[in-house]
C-alpha cells in the first residue's frame, strides 16, 4: 500500500535526524570544553612581596 504523505514524512524524519545530530555535536563540544576547563591548572595567585 502506498501513501501519499510518505515522502513528506521521510523529509521530516531526515530533518529531525539532522537536528538531533547537530545537537549531539554541540553537546559534545560543550562537554569537551568543560572538561578542558576543569582539567586546566588554576592560574597562579599573586603573592604579595614581604
Amino acid at each position: 500500500m502506498h501513501f501519499a504523505y510518505a515522502h513528506c514524512m521521510a523529509e521530516t524524519q531526515d530533518e529531525k535526524k539532522a537536528r538531533l545530530a547537530q545537537a549531539l555535536r554541540d553537546n559534545l563540544r560543550r562537554r569537551k570544553a568543560q572538561a578542558r576547563e576543569s582539567a586546566a591548572p588554576p592560574p597562579p595567585a599573586d603573592r604579595p612581596d614581604d
